[in-house]
């Protein structure tokens, strides 16, 4: 036995996870090395705290007290709308400065969809068939050309599709980025557990990991010198969103500029939910802390609570599109990132008695809006879900590539007809098959301001660009 074995061994011991070692007498040399780098990248301290979880050692909290968030309407009064107009400035001062970057958490896989590779890459432009990716990389090269600033992009992936995501750009030109403003990095994975606490197998020679969540994009972007690049650059504030929302706008002024005025560490996007039974988290306060409140977590009567004027106390749904202080980031991961663990629990293929078996097991994640409860102010600015939140989740039904695409043919189709330009024929579901280059607008203003010419024909489709 060697030295590194022979700590490692130790090591599981005393973390009551000695059964990683229980095969090791049938492994081949390299299955060994393999299994060594495994279990030496585990937190054994950070194990105990899961395994505490997983057996209910940890005590229950006491039922909270939850209360509304104070929004930024969508309509506002005439004070309201002063404060926006002031907040527009500030928020293109701040991307004319160079004081912002932008975060894109594009770890997952399009499995889901029947494709096989990330998510990002899946097609969806309903006349220009760009991807998720591309789509956001034009939206990132108006923001710099309008600015006259780079748009640092800094592109979270995971351990399944990191090489695949950093291919992608590669064959593809960064789709017109400079390369030195994108950087990579990938989340990092933790195992997972069975009821006992024992770390799971995913074959003989390795344990069954899984990713840490979005709120881990945190962690991994100080943790990959990303944080420092940003320092470096001189950048302020994190637009964050996610790859499957290819409406996300993230260079956004308004809500930049309403979180600069704040002084806030850390905001949200929301959009009003359809309905009480929209199962999204809802941004409110807990024991009197901001945060999103998980569908789940709200009891029936407030889910369904209205007020005077008829809308949802709780209907403030997030969808995942914030912004973050640099300097709030680095606080937050000061002596290990410093969010709250949920447990997932799920059936899983894990490695047992020299097969694959199905068995209930529990993954730990971390959640980025958790990180709001931190922020000694925030804003909480309500937009129109039909200009910026349609993502992509499912193969078939709602939030799926047939809502998105017909979500982006309606809005644009909007833009069009008030610019007063002709619509092509529609097709057999009333949709006009049109879809407008982020190059060219990102919005109906910039959109009729320029009055764009005759549109690239692409099938039954127009692209304007």
């Amino acid at each position: 036995m060697n030295a590194r074995e022979d700590r490692l061994r130790r090591a599981a011991m005393a973390a009551g996870q000695e059964h990683l070692f229980r095969h090791w007498t049938s492994l081949s040399e390299a299955s060994r090395a393999r299994l060594l780098d495994e279990i030496e990248s585990v937190d054994f301290a950070l194990v105990g705290h899961h395994r505490s979880l997983a057996r209910g050692e940890v005590a229950a909290a006491k039922q909270p007290a939850f209360a509304p968030a104070d929004v930024f309407p969508l309509e506002r009064d005439a004070d309201q709308e002063a404060r926006a107009v002031a907040a527009r400035k500030r928020g293109v001062e701040a991307l004319a400065e160079g004081h912002v970057g932008y975060l894109l958490v594009a770890g997952g896989q399009a499995s889901r969809l029947g494709y096989d590779g990330p998510k990002g890459a899946y097609r969806i432009g309903p006349v220009s068939d760009w991807s998720l990716f591309e789509i956001h990389a034009r939206r990132l090269r108006a923001a710099a050309a309008r600015y006259g600033r780079p748009a640092p992009w800094y592109v979270m992936t995971s351990r399944g599709n990191d090489a695949q995501t950093r291919e992608f750009f590669a064959e593809h030109g960064y789709f017109g980025l400079d390369a030195r403003d994108v950087m990579f990095f990938s989340q990092s994975m933790v195992p997972a557990l069975d009821f006992e606490g024992r770390i799971l197998m995913a074959g003989e020679d390795r344990l069954f990991l899984a990713p840490n969540g979005h709120g881990g994009s945190l962690e991994a972007f100080a943790r990959s010198g990303a944080l420092e690049d940003a320092r470096r650059r001189g950048l302020r504030h994190l637009s964050y969103f996610q790859v499957d929302n290819p409406l996300a706008p993230p260079a956004d002024p308004l809500f930049l500029g309403l979180h600069a005025l704040e002084g806030a560490s850390m905001s949200s996007k929301v959009v009003e939910k359809r309905n009480a039974g929209e199962k999204v988290g809802v941004i409110g306060r807990v024991d009197g802390q901001l945060s999103c409140i998980e569908y789940t977590d709200l009891p029936s009567e407030l889910r369904e609570a209205r007020d005077e004027q008829g809308k949802l106390r709780f209907g403030a749904g997030n969808i995942a599109l914030h912004v973050l202080d640099i300097e709030f980031v680095a606080e937050l991961n000061r002596g290990g990132l410093q969010l709250p663990w949920h447990l997932a629990r799920k059936s899983m293929e894990v490695w047992e008695a020299g097969a694959l078996v199905k068995k209930q097991g529990v993954k730990f994640e971390t959640f980025v809006f958790d990180a709001l409860g931190r922020s000694e102010r925030s804003v909480t600015l309500e937009v129109a879900r039909h200009r910026e939140f349609s993502p992509v989740k499912n193969s078939t039904g709602e939030d799926s590539p047939a809502t998105t695409r017909a979500d982006l043919c309606r809005l644009h189709s909007e833009w069009i007809r008030s610019a007063g330009l002709p619509l092509p024929v529609p097709d057999e579901g009333g949709l006009h098959p049109v879809e407008v280059d982020p190059l060219l607008a990102e919005d109906l203003e910039t959109f009729v301001a320029r009055g764009p010419n005759r549109p690239e024909v692409r099938g039954h489709g127009h692209l304007y660009r």
